[in-house]
């Protein structure tokens, strides 16, 4: 560590300033190669250049920040002048304060003569600002005065105009309320109704002609027309007083209070006078009664008078917004005595009287009707759902019926097949007269609301909906809660599932022929969201009809899948299904789904029920399935381990070779397995395929679409459909395993005879004949592949299946056969190489002469055997492309041909 050397005082560089200076440049041309190299003290590299410089004197001067400051803060000004000493900062100071007075002498000395007359030329201003000053005063105080006497005109011109337009308003509201007195007498002229003056002066004969022009009045017919329009009249001039009523209450008003009993009284009239006459004029309409009770007939005109009169009358209804009112008159005038009379206990066993036949549509200029909808009689195969679909407003049955004017007498309701179903007669019955008497009423009054806008008003007192509901509140709320009420213990009796589902079908009919009936869309929706509606639908008891039918269902399934048992049926009548148990299941599927017992609101429970039906099937096949062999190549190994090798010989355990040809008994136990295999993969394609076609063809359109909420994964209907499917399908690889086992094995035992070929030609060394044909065993390798598959037969085990697994089968089964072929050939050739060596090594002295003729003879045998192997190769290869294998591409194949054309011994 070097020492700290003290300054010397008499040295013209005390602080060696000079030396320093030269340390810091070669320390710093030191460091540079090292910072680019990537060395280098990293503490040094981040000194920034300024860090690393020697600060500044800068002298005291007017731009510095802290002294032009407008607050001189010390602290900071001290700090900025950290490098100097207290005694130097104050000299400098001192120094910069003398140059500041300097400059202001200077600056007093250059403009000497302004700084003198700057006090003489303000002599005499004080008094010439005091005569100014003197005027000010009285101005002020006149405009103050002026101001006051202003704002005193102004309070008093407020005040009178304040007097004034309460005035106004007072006179405006007299005027109101001489407009009310004048409405009410008005309106109490019109209906007839005493005032009360005239009751004072004269009560009796007051109330005696009222009496008397009401009664004229009524019974001339031939002024319900001028009475609709007056009574129209009387609507427009109370809903007037109603409005100035309602500006006259916005303050306490004592004599609109007294007033407001004869408005009741009104009211009152105007809506029992405008009963009276809808009632009435619904009366000769519907009923073609007079007066007097008596049946008469009505002709067109006065069918038209009847209706612009019920027109009138419901614009009236719609004006004062007494909708309810007039729907209480139509239910009362027009349905609850034909719903008395039509719907009662015994309705649906009492004799129906002979009708005309229905009247046929009009096809002149037309094409033919919509089809009714078909009922239990006459179930379809893919049943009606219960949502009814609008494209428009208009009823499409309208656009049949009315080709021409004289159209308008047909019915243009969707008439149910009747023939022996009493429920549906009656459900005609009640359609008739819905088209008949109320149909036009409700045209008439879904126009008034549309022309009128009712319907965009908001909801009147205690939430009642603006506008006319008949078709909800009149014609469904009698019928519906008559059904209910009088006949409900027929139609919702589940008990007896037929006619339960006969009567749902038939009851929903009708509701969609009702809907038909409706003016729009609107009174659908509200139809469907009536009281009664919900009722109606809640009765039916579905959930028991479906426990029925399930209990019907799983009893004839059980009983078919009692039998634990593939057994193939002889009957064609099943197909394409061989076995009961399949067919039954599908049965039992397809019968979930049928006319005869689906019902589109339990679509839910019943596709539940089909996948069930589809595991329960998987389950039985699981129970029914003869135990299965272990794969091939496990029991290679396992036989490999159980075969006893000869002494001296070395066998692989990949390929194990039988020592014998399989017994009958297991022949036999073989053929009954291939049997139960093809018939379990024939059932499982078949009830894939009849599945599948079943979905695509109807049940796709049968299930209503899933509707998945957020955040959730939900599983389609297909989906879980293929799911379930998949789990039957599982087991045909499997299965198709077993099958390929099994042939082969019977395959192989057909290659047994080979072995016997060279000790064959051995023994018929005297032949000098070269083969010509295949051996006969050739044949026999797939011969129970073709019988399998009924080729040259009549029939086979898997005759269904040779389209689809015919060539997958026969390439399995042909890769494997190939396999033990070449082990044969490897061994026949191991075989007579020993068989050579053997004679080579025993030869003796005294046969010379005669030992090349017996190796003529061993050379010619064994090409005669190479020859047969080539042969029985190619006749192989040959069964194997006549059942569709490429033989060509298999790499086995192709290394037993070239082991067969090889010679059989190693000649050295």
């Amino acid at each position: 560590m070097t020492s700290v050397r003290s300054p010397d005082a008499n040295s013209r560089d005390p602080y060696e300033l000079d030396r320093l200076a030269e340390e810091l440049a070669a320390r710093e041309s030191q460091h540079k190669p090292k910072s680019a190299n990537g060395g280098g003290d990293t503490d040094e590299d981040e000194l920034s250049a300024a860090r690393r410089d020697l600060p500044l004197y800068v002298p005291l001067s007017h731009d510095d920040p802290y002294l032009s400051a407008e607050t001189f803060d010390v602290e900071q000004f001290l700090l900025s002048r950290a490098y100097t000493s207290l005694p130097d900062l104050r000299t400098e100071l001192r120094d910069y304060l003398a140059a500041l007075k300097e400059e202001l002498v200077k600056l007093i000395n250059d403009d000497y003569e302004a700084f003198i007359s700057l006090s003489t030329d303000l002599r005499g201003e004080g008094t010439r600002l005091e005569s100014l000053k003197r005027p000010l005063a009285d101005l002020r105080a006149r405009v103050l005065e002026s101001r006051k006497t202003l704002q005193e005109i102004q309070d008093e011109t407020k005040e009178k105009l304040d007097r004034r337009a309460a005035i106004r308003e007072e006179k405006a509201f007299l005027q109101l309320l001489l407009k009310i007195s004048e409405s009410i007498t008005r309106l109490e002229s019109l209906l007839l109704i005493a005032s009360p003056e005239d009751e004072e002066k004269d009560p009796s004969s007051m109330g005696a002609m009222q009496l008397a022009s009401r009664t004229d009045a009524d019974v001339d017919d031939r002024s319900r027309a001028n009475r609709a329009k007056h009574i129209a009249r009387v609507a427009s001039e109370y809903t007037q007083l109603l409005y100035h009523v309602s500006r006259a209450n916005t303050e306490p008003c004592a004599f609109v209070d007294e007033s407001q009993w004869r408005i009741d009284r009104i009211k009152s009239t105007l809506s029992s006078d405008l009963d009276h006459l809808f009632a009435s004029t619904l009366g000769a309409l519907v009923g073609g009664k007079d007066q007097g009770g008596r049946p008469s007939k009505v002709s067109d005109i006065e069918k038209s008078k009847l209706y612009a009169d019920a027109t009138e009358c419901l614009r009236t209804y719609d004006m004062l917004g007494l909708w309810r009112d007039a729907e209480d008159v139509i239910r009362r005038e027009v349905l609850r005595d034909f719903v008395k009379k039509t719907i009662y206990p015994g309705a649906l066993s009492a004799p129906r009287s002979p009708i005309v036949p229905h009247t046929p549509f009009p096809t002149s200029g037309r094409s033919s009707s919509p089809a009714p909808p078909q009922t239990a009689s006459l179930p379809p195969r893919t049943p009606y759902t219960p949502f009814t679909a609008f494209a428009s407003k208009q009823n499409p049955f309208e656009s049949t019926l009315r080709a021409d004017a004289s159209s308008t007498s047909l019915s243009s309701a969707a008439i149910l097949d009747e023939t022996d179903d009493p429920l549906a007669a009656l459900y005609n019955t009640i359609l008739r007269f819905v088209d008949r008497d109320m149909r036009r009423i409700m045209e008439i009054a879904e126009a008034v609301c549309v022309k009128s806008g009712s319907r965009t008003r908001l909801s009147g007192a205690g939430g009642e909906e603006p506008g006319f509901e008949i078709m909800a509140n009149v014609v469904w709320a009698e019928i519906g809660r008559a059904l209910m009420d009088e006949l409900g213990s027929v139609i919702f009796s589940a008990g007896k599932p037929d006619e339960f589902r006969k009567h749902h079908e038939t009851t929903q009919a009708f509701i969609r022929a009702l809907e038909f009936l409706a003016p729009s869309v609107e009174s659908v929706e509200a139809m469907r969201k009536h009281i009664v509606f919900t009722a109606f639908e809640r009765r039916w008891q579905l959930p028991v009809y479906f426990q029925l039918r399930w209990k019907e269902i799983v009893t004839r399934l059980e009983e078919a899948l009692a039998t634990t048992k593939l057994e193939r049926t002889a009957t064609k009548a099943l197909a394409p299904f061989v076995t009961t148990q399949a067919a039954a299941v599908f049965d039992a599927i397809r019968a979930c789904w049928s006319a005869e017992v689906f019902i589109p609101e339990l679509s839910s429970r019943f596709w539940r029920f089909t996948l069930q039906i589809l595991s329960r099937y998987r389950t039985w096949l699981d129970k029914s399935l003869p135990p299965l062999e272990p794969p091939p190549k496990v029991a290679a190994a396992a036989a490999a381990e159980r075969m006893s090798a000869p002494p001296g010989s070395t066998v692989r355990a990949s390929t194990p070779v039988p020592t014998e040809a399989a017994s009958a008994e297991s022949i036999a136990a073989d053929e009954a397995l291939l049997l139960q295999f093809a018939t379990a993969i024939t059932d499982i394609k078949a009830m894939e395929s009849q599945v599948m076609k079943l979905w695509r063809e109807e049940l796709s359109a049968m299930l209503p679409e899933a509707s998945p909420s957020e955040g959730e994964q939900s599983v389609s209907p297909e989906d879980a459909l293929k799911h379930a499917l998949s789990r039957l399908t599982s087991l045909v690889p499997t299965l198709l395993n077993q099958i390929v086992l099994i042939l082969s094995r019977r395959a192989c035992d057909a290659l047994l005879s080979m072995r016997s070929i060279p000790s064959q030609f051995r023994a018929m060394s005297s032949s000098k004949r070269m083969p010509t044909e295949p051996s006969y065993f050739v044949s026999l390798i797939f011969k129970h592949t073709k019988a399998f598959f009924a080729i040259q037969t009549v029939d086979g085990p898997g005759a269904a299946l040779k389209e689809d697994l015919l060539k997958p089968v026969a390439e399995e089964v042909f890769e494997l056969v190939t396999q033990r072929y070449i082990y044969f050939l490897s061994a026949m050739k191991k075989t007579e190489e020993s068989l050579r060596r053997l004679k080579k090594g025993k030869k003796s002295a005294y046969s010379l002469f005669g030992s090349s003729t017996r190796e003529d003879d061993g050379r010619a045998d064994e090409e005669k055997i190479r020859t047969q192997m080539i042969l029985d190769v190619d006749a192989f290869g040959r069964e194997a492309e006549s059942l569709g294998v490429a033989v060509q591409e298999n790499v086995a194949y192709r290394t037993l041909a070239e082991m067969a054309r090889s010679s059989l011994t190693d000649e050295t």
